[in-house]
């Protein structure tokens, strides 16, 4: 018995011991593993140190002051940028592109698309944040608030604003809301000045810049205000400006803030130095440029190859008071193409789309209507290492191999091109191709009309877009060339306003559009490309890409840590998206078209990744 009962006490202390030792060793781990950091990099280390002072390509002595007058193509009939329902100036590039689109600062400043960092791929600082602190399997992410972070009206920001947008914007917002803040599983109020965010799984580093990018409302002002409701009405903001007067539809006139309590961080110290911008809208770019030409705006970015090279001979430019420049940068460029719509039964073979590609010239277009000045885009990610290049080799045949049952066989034999021509105009082995394609998809041509072999139905789509002079220059074209092989693409030029509800709900045959892209994916590659996507109205799944294999992909991205790794994920991606012609892509340059009245100063350093107007001034 008593030799039992030693037993049972040494195996009791032993297991004691080991518990506590196990415990002293969690508590340790979960001390010493734990991140507290001042900003955070998703792929290398950050470039700027915990006491840094300003961005290198800011000047942090350039005065305050001035009046910047911006153009804005469309129109807006909300201030709520948050909510589906409505066009608001945010959809502008006279907000987007200059860099003041925000009224509201996030807890971090730098991946948010509207104010990215310009000169890392994918890094941000603590704005409305201090810190931030994670751990080493990244399944959370505490961010400590600044004791001086204020809105508008003085009150003060709190963990409960943070925890409030958050629920806020995923249930009623935007659906891309509910998309980005899926995987983040909730968010917690530790005390008055710091929350957590708790995510769905582990080692998934992109997701603390996903919750750092949360733009943070004021709960107090919606305890009297309906957020859905809110449409004309300025949500009260937090940022560098604020809305001073608005015509809807027409004109919009942004405030400095001169007390704002964010002006000297880092982040900020040389940015937003004019006093008021004003944003006039207009109907195209042909209009808006006449008004340029009249001083009536400061900087015009031409998108306009023909106009950029044939239209700066008026006066202002021969008296020295214009200055036209071409600035290089390393900024990867939209996915911009015409989509097919595969919610279409028309477009869902893949036959048909590849055939429609190769009736669009775009050499031809480059030479008559762009002067040369394009490149072609035999990619998803011009201007990016992302793009697929040559065979899949190495480590990105690794990763296409689990799926290659599932792929054309094509592309591990044969270098995806976009037909090419001798921009002539002559596509006889275009067409020739085509209607091959065509004829296997169960098409043929009857009286110079496209049939199809069973329902007898015609090849008839609608092209719808924005109304541009420019787009009609390059559609038209592209309509003959259709008609050649029977097909009737009519053009459907519509306002501002119909067309955002038009691709909201996704009602088009097929459209021309431009997706932002990055050096580092983030959430793009999910919200453009991926399944889960494809039926939420709002959403930028244009196409309605709906493909296991470009979700498992994507799917990957999500989850990797390293650059390299991504790089290879990427070019995969490219590479399958290019094999099932979902869009047939359009061209690009890696430079910025800019033209600015000289009233205006930037800084000598440029930043690779943005333009930058957000640094400039007006002189003194």
């Amino acid at each position: 018995m008593y030799t039992g009962q030693l037993i049972r006490f040494m195996l009791t202390l032993l297991i004691t011991i080991v518990c506590f030792a196990s415990g002293q060793v969690a508590a340790t781990s979960n001390t010493t593993d734990i991140t507290k950091i001042h900003g955070f990099a998703l792929y290398e280390d950050l470039k700027y140190p915990s006491n840094w002072k300003h961005l290198d390509y800011a000047n942090p002595n350039a005065p305050k002051g001035g009046h910047l007058k911006l153009m804005g193509v469309g129109t807006f009939d909300t201030l709520n940028p948050y909510l589906l329902k409505g066009t608001s100036p945010r959809n502008t590039p006279g907000l987007y592109l200059y860099g003041f689109g925000e009224l509201h600062d996030t807890l971090l400043a730098g991946t948010d698309a509207l104010r990215p960092s310009g000169d890392e791929p994918q890094s941000a600082y603590g704005l409305i944040a201090e810190t931030l602190e994670y751990p080493k399997d990244y399944s959370w992410v505490i961010f400590n608030l600044r004791e001086a972070a204020r809105f508008h009206d003085g009150h003060p920001i709190t963990a409960d604003d943070v925890v409030f947008s958050f629920n806020t914007l995923k249930e009623k917002g935007h659906p891309r809301f509910a998309i980005t803040y899926q995987p983040i599983k909730s968010a917690i109020i530790l005390n008055s000045k710091k929350v957590k965010f708790e995510f769905e799984q582990k080692y998934q580093r992109q997701l603390i810049l996903r919750a750092g990018e949360l733009p943070i409302l004021p709960a107090h002002y919606f305890k009297k205000h309906e957020f859905e409701k809110t449409g004309l009405t300025p949500i009260l903001g937090n940022g560098p400006y604020q809305i001073k007067t608005f015509k809807p539809g027409q004109s919009l006139i942004l405030q400095r803030v001169q007390d704002y309590w964010a002006q000297n961080l880092p982040v900020n110290k040389g940015l937003y130095n004019f006093d008021e911008i004003q944003i006039d809208f207009y109907r195209d770019a042909a209009v808006a440029f006449e008004a340029f030409k009249a001083g009536e705006y400061d900087i015009h970015i031409d998108y306009v190859a023909k106009n950029w090279s044939k239209n700066y001979q008026f006066p202002a430019i021969r008296k020295g008071l214009v200055t036209k420049a071409e600035i290089p940068h390393q900024q990867a460029q939209g996915t911009q193409a015409f989509f097919f719509n595969l919610r279409k039964p028309l477009f869902q073979d893949k036959r048909v789309r590849e055939a429609i590609s190769k009736l669009f010239d775009f050499e031809w277009s480059n030479k008559t209507l762009f002067n040369n000045a394009y490149t072609r885009s035999n990619t998803y990610f011009p201007n990016s290492p992302f793009t697929a290049t040559g065979l899949p080799i190495d480590a990105e045949l690794a990763i296409l191999k689990p799926f290659k049952n599932d792929l054309p066989q094509v592309l591990f034999k044969q270098t995806f091109e976009l037909s090419k021509t001798k921009g002539s105009g002559q596509i006889r082995r275009q067409r020739k191709q085509a209607l091959e394609l065509l004829n296997q998809a169960g098409w043929y041509i009857k009286n110079n009309q496209l049939l199809h072999n069973i329902t007898g139905e015609p090849f008839v789509f609608e092209q719808v877009n924005q109304h541009s002079a420019s787009l009609q220059r390059v559609l038209l074209p592209f309509q003959k060339n259709l008609k050649t092989v029977g097909i009737e693409m009519s053009i459907r030029m519509v306002d501002p306003a119909q067309y955002k509800e038009r691709l909201d709900n996704f009602d088009f045959d097929m459209t021309i559009f431009v997706l932002p892209q990055s050096l580092a994916p983030g959430e793009r590659p999910h919200q453009y490309f991926h399944s889960d996507t494809a039926d939420i109205k709002g959403n930028k799944n244009y196409a309605g890409i709906k493909n296991p294999v470009v979700d498992a992909i994507i799917e990957q991205i999500d989850q990797t840590t390293t650059l390299t790794e991504v790089t290879q994920l990427m070019k995969a991606l490219d590479r399958v998206l290019l094999w099932e012609h979902y869009t047939i892509p359009h061209w690009y340059i890696n430079y910025h078209r800019i033209a600015y009245w000289n009233k205006l100063s930037k800084p000598k350093k440029q930043p690779p990744y943005i333009l930058g107007v957000q640094t400039w001034w007006q002189k003194q």
